[in-house]
């Protein structure tokens, strides 16, 4: 019997797909087309429905810190640096760092800008201070 459509989960990863894009510069996260829900992190289901049909799209890169710790270590290994919550304006919240700030002056309900950075020699979606009309 031969097969009609392609498997959803056929070719690379979400992941993949993911690192890729942060390696040519773009922060994209996926959308459900059966509930309209946005995901993040990278999944093969939807979190909100189960549904396999997931798209693609450029994240605003606009958000909100939702909670923030500051990690504390020995000066001899570096300097102290935050580990943040976002809340993209998509919905989905994510785990990163608030960096361009002291680690204590980032601040809940502080708004927040994306870019693509580098964390311990990776690729990875960062998040500045927003500038008035970001």
């Amino acid at each position: 019997m031969a097969e009609t459509s392609a498997s959803p989960f056929a070719g690379p990863g979400p992941d993949q797909i993911h690192m890729d894009g942060l390696a040519k510069g773009e922060f994209n996260i996926q959308r459900c087309t059966a509930c309209g829900e946005h995901v993040y992190y990278p999944r093969a289901l939807c979190h909100h429905c189960g549904s396999p049909a997931l798209e693609w799209v450029a994240a605003s890169g606009r958000g909100t810190v939702y909670a923030t710790s500051v990690v504390r270590v020995r000066p001899e290994d570096g300097e102290h640096y935050n580990i943040a919550l976002i809340d993209l304006e998509e919905g989905p919240r994510m785990i990163t760092r608030v960096v361009d700030i002291a680690p204590d002056a980032v601040k809940i309900g502080a708004p927040v800008t994306a870019f693509i950075g580098e964390l311990d020699g990776q690729t990875a979606v960062l998040f500045r201070p927003a500038e008035q009309g970001d």
